[in-house]
């Protein structure tokens, strides 16, 4: 519906006039708010650390602040004292009346309830942390002690921070003076320590967003008379407003003035999408700063800045005409209308299986045009960073638009310019397929420019509707890049790194963080110190240990050996297999390992295929060797003999046999449900597609050779008994008398958590499980089970990393891997 302005002369010549009031409340969720109350979340569990853990620091802080404070004459600062209570009331009084004179109530309740919240937990918190000494002393008069969250602070500031501070900076100065003076006049007068002081801010400051984030920000959404009145104060003869998308308004103007495309600037629009854009600023070098972290002023000042200076520069865009702040929540840009549609709109996607073109496609002088257009814009180094096909315009007279420059950048660096022609280069493959594409931009660009961007043909490096449309077109991408290749055959291809953190190397460091934490409580939870046992180690058992674990390598070596067909050099078998010590160090599990071996076979000479089959062969044997190893020294724990045992020490016993009766009940339900499910049958079908079509094949070829396949199988058996060994010598060797079967046990199934864990080394689950399966089944200690498995990571994960990495540097300078 059009909302038609009657804005007279007088109105036009005072564009000073205050905007109108927004007339539409609404409520919005800012992930911002949630981002804030997560980091003080993470800073109060700091704070409690520190007094849990850094007492005598603490201690010595509040003692020196106690010192100081007796110097100081007592009736001031007792005068003092009761200005700055006072002032912890009248501050936000008078912060309420004057919100409440503006008639902005919501606020104001949000801000009570926030600061009700901020007094009941600091109530609560007073009861679960009140044994902390660090954060309590003794009250001045010596009766009873201090609470540990200094409450006065805490419902003030989660009060004026719920109503929010924002363009109001002498009641933000009145705030942070009077918290500032009534935090010190605590410290003086006895009744607060320095962590129950920032204990108390941080509580405030933390419950502010959480209410702020649970309810939602109320926000003014101006209406369409509000927004022609304040375009009408900005120098513009508005006659009507009429919306035509969200946030977005088509404004016609009297006189016969052109009319105007108005983009509205409000918290649902910054809101919006804020955490993914997070995500990928977090994972992507190039990402654009997300619009939901700059001030509402910055993003109108930014939008119309860009507007001007591509005007400036030639290309063709949408005009800033009036930027105007409507208040805290809103803001508006007008620019001159452009009569075009988005190419998603009048174009077809290309299908890449379909030689050439759609019918209904770009022409080749659209095209060039398109290109002509980045050009401008790259020659004065203004960077796009949205291209899609909603952002390139075609008007009736097949000229093209380049608009939604609201995430672009000005004096942009090279890489930003070359992501343009990459995310340009997409769009227009899209819709006119990888050859004319490549053509035109060569024609405009040059050589150069384009093959700079084929490195950049990445999805993650493209606008979010331009990976929408690849996506849709999976062969597109690839065709695109081989088009590229075949026009500039001099052109670098390897990909360039953009990602600054990947979701596989973010879920590693979440669980070494983990890992670490558990392995300190593990480590120093008990009354012992494994540190000690390992110290006061026998020598002659860990000469044992060292030796069993450097026998586990040419071991390895022929049990690699035995399931390649083709003839590899025991040298370098062997060096490859200590490189592996090197590299499964920056792997999780056994991925590191497994990569190596491949490189390995395929720089000997093995076909891919072959490499990757005989790496399947021996993973499908080693596997199975290791189940039933599992299972043999699983029924011979409780035959350990107790002769070479320590007076007193029991028998090493596993659960009873029910435990192995249930688990293969388990397997058998598997395996009949496979067998009677037609969707699991065909899953099952499908993953052991592979094992049919390579591994077997491969098996088959090694069968006609016996003997070498009797030297994989019998390496494999016995790699798993060095590593047993070398673990038994570590229990012996601090004094421990478990049985041997016991001892394979705990490292069977502990090594296999290792290979689960996506950690490096399987660094966590080796820890945890292992240890916990040698005191229940070799019925020793926590501390000697933990110092043995300790000893155990030092010979075979700690000692080998540099031997591994001279294996690794000398395979690299053979070109062997």
């Amino acid at each position: 519906m059009a909302t038609v302005i009657q804005a007279d002369e007088s109105k036009d010549r005072h564009p000073a006039q205050p905007a109108p009031r927004s007339g539409l409340a609404d409520r919005v969720r800012h992930p911002a708010a949630l981002i804030r109350l997560v980091s003080g979340l993470c800073w109060i569990a700091l704070v409690l650390l520190l007094a849990s853990y850094a007492r005598s620091s603490a201690l010595g802080l509040d003692t020196d602040v106690a010192r100081g404070a007796d110097l100081l004459p007592w009736p001031p600062v007792q005068l003092a004292a009761a200005l700055c209570g006072g002032a912890l009331l009248l501050v936000p009084l008078g912060y309420a009346v004057d919100r409440l004179v503006g008639a902005d109530g919501r606020r104001v309740t949000d801000g009570v309830l926030a600061a009700v919240l901020a007094y009941g937990l600091s109530l609560g918190l007073d009861l679960l942390v009140g044994d902390l000494t660090t954060l309590t002393h003794a009250l001045p008069g010596g009766d009873g002690r201090t609470d540990p969250v200094y409450g006065h602070l805490a419902p003030v500031l989660a009060f004026m921070t719920a109503i929010g501070t924002a363009g109001r900076r002498r009641w933000r100065t009145a705030l942070a003076v009077t918290l500032a003076l009534s935090a010190l006049s605590g410290l003086i007068t006895g009744y607060a320590t320095p962590l129950s002081l920032v204990l108390s801010l941080l509580l405030g400051w933390t419950t502010a967003h959480a209410t702020r984030y649970a309810v939602g920000e109320p926000v003014g959404t101006p209406t369409e008379a509000q927004i022609g009145l304040a375009l009408a104060a900005s120098g513009v003869r508005p006659d009507a407003v009429l919306p035509v998308g969200p946030s977005r308004y088509l404004v016609t103007q009297r006189d016969g003035r052109p009319d105007l495309d108005v983009h509205l600037l409000d918290r649902h629009g910054q809101a919006s999408g804020l955490l993914g854009h997070l995500w990928l600023a977090l994972r992507l070098r190039t990402a654009p700063r997300p619009l939901g972290l700059r001030p509402l002023r910055a993003g109108l000042e930014h939008q119309t800045l860009l507007g001007h200076a591509a005007t400036a520069a030639g290309a063709r865009t949408r005009t800033p005409v009036a930027a105007v702040e409507l208040g805290p929540d809103a803001a508006l840009v007008a620019y001159h209308r452009i009569d075009a549609r988005p190419f998603a709109e009048l174009f077809t996607e290309c299908t890449p299986d379909l030689p050439g073109a759609p019918e209904n496609a770009p022409t080749d002088a659209e095209l060039r045009d398109a290109w002509q257009q980045l050009a401008l814009l790259q020659r004065r180094r203004i960077a796009h960073r949205s291209l899609s096909p909603q952002t390139v315009l075609l008007d009736a007279e097949g000229r093209v638009h380049l608009v939604g420059l609201g995430r672009g950048e000005i004096a942009a660096g090279d890489l930003l310019l070359r992501l343009d022609v990459a995310g340009m280069l997409a769009v227009l493959a899209v819709h006119a397929g990888p050859q004319r594409a490549v053509r035109a931009a060569i024609d405009v660009l040059g050589q150069g420019p384009v093959g700079a961007a084929l490195p950049l043909l990445q999805p993650i490096a493209l606008a979010r509707d331009t990976r929408a449309a690849l996506a849709r077109h999976k062969e597109l991408a690839g065709a695109l890049r081989t088009e590229v290749q075949r026009q500039m055959p001099q052109a670098a291809t390897e990909p360039v790194r953009l990602e600054r953190l990947r979701p596989r190397t973010l879920l590693t460091v979440v669980a070494c963080i983990a890992v670490g934490y558990t392995l300190l409580q593990f480590l120093f939870g008990s009354g012992g110190n494994p540190i000690t046992l390992v110290a006061d180690a026998d020598p002659l058992w860990l000469t044992g240990a060292a030796l069993s674990a450097a026998a586990s390598y040419p071991i390895a070596t022929f049990a690699f050996s035995g399931f390649v067909p083709e003839k590899l050099s025991f040298r370098t078998t062997l060096a490859a297999q200590t490189a592996g010590s090197f590299v499964k160090v920056v792997g999780p599990g056994g991925v590191g390992g497994l990569a190596l071996n491949t490189r390995y076979l395929q720089c000997a000479g093995i076909p891919t295929a072959q490499a990757m089959s005989s790496i399947g062969v021996s993973q499908l044997f080693g596997l199975v060797l290791h189940m039933l190893q599992l299972a043999v020294f699983s029924a011979l724990v409780g035959t350990d003999s107790s002769a070479g045992a320590a007076p007193g020490a029991e028998s090493s016993s596993l659960p009873d046999g029910w435990v192995l009766w249930l688990a293969g009940a388990a397997v058998a339900l598997v395996a009949v449900s496979i067998a009677t499910v037609p969707s699991l049958r065909r899953r099952a079908q499908t993953l052991l597609r592979p094992l049919r079509a390579e591994v077997l094949p491969r098996l088959l070829d090694l069968a006609q050779q016996p003997g070498r396949l009797a030297t994989g199988v019998a390496g494999q058996l016995l790699v798993s008994m060095c590593f047993v060994l070398c673990l038994y010598c570590c229990t012996r060797a601090i004094g421990q008398y478990p049985g041997f079967n016991a001892v394979a046990v705990s490292f069977l199934a502990g090594n296999a958590a290792g290979n689960v864990v996506p950690t490096p080394g399987g660094v966590g689950g080796v820890e945890v499980l292992m240890p916990t399966i040698l005191v229940a089944s070799g019925h020793i200690d926590q501390n000697g089970a933990l110092a043995a498995v300790l000893l155990l990571r030092l010979f075979t994960f700690i000692l080998p990393v540099l031997p591994g990495w001279a294996a690794f540097a000398w395979l690299q300078r053979r070109k062997a891997i």
